[in-house]
């Protein structure tokens, strides 16, 4: 059978308990139609990037699916017909990870996984460049004394104020 991946937000003024039921309604749909679910990961409340039907937030879960097309397609169906659901996606995956997802790992065992960086050398972005303006540098709005000569002298100001 093919595995899928499924994602579904839901409103977030529902409780973290009718958001567990939700699963389990979507998780019956399933096994009626002959398939298994694998994994069932509750990511909790978070913000989204934007507002989705008047929601700044939802209930993020995340589903392995273990089923033939007509089930997860019945259970698409009437997940677009819930008023709790706001988005869902599934993706067909070549085969299921059993660990932990990005979303559930802790953020040191991220961090882990991105390796060492070193002493963070900034390379040519750090340090004194002479082009920034500061520290006696000739960038910024400071005139370049080379390409344009030397500067006309000073005339002092009449009593009229201009000269």
């Amino acid at each position: 059978m093919p595995l899928y991946e499924h994602v579904f937000l839901a409103r977030q003024d529902i409780t973290a308990q009718q958001a567990n039921a939700l699963q389990k309604q979507f998780q019956t749909v399933i096994e009626e139609n002959g398939g298994q679910i694998g994994r069932i990961e509750y990511w909790g409340l978070k913000s989204l990037s934007y507002k989705i039907k008047k929601n700044r937030k939802a209930h993020y879960t995340l589903v392995n699916i273990n089923a033939p097309h007509g089930a997860v397609a019945e259970m698409e169906r009437q997940m677009s017909l819930s008023p709790d659901i706001l988005r869902f996606m599934t993706l067909r995956v070549k085969e299921l990870d059993e660990k932990p997802s990005a979303q559930m790992r802790r953020s040191d065992d991220r961090d882990r996984e991105r390796g060492d960086r070193g002493d963070r050398d900034r390379g040519d972005r750090g340090g004194y460049r002479g082009d920034r303006g500061d520290r006696g540098g000739g960038g910024g709005f400071r005139r370049d004394r080379d390409r344009d000569g030397p500067r006309p002298p000073r005339t002092e100001m009449s009593e009229g104020g201009h000269s």
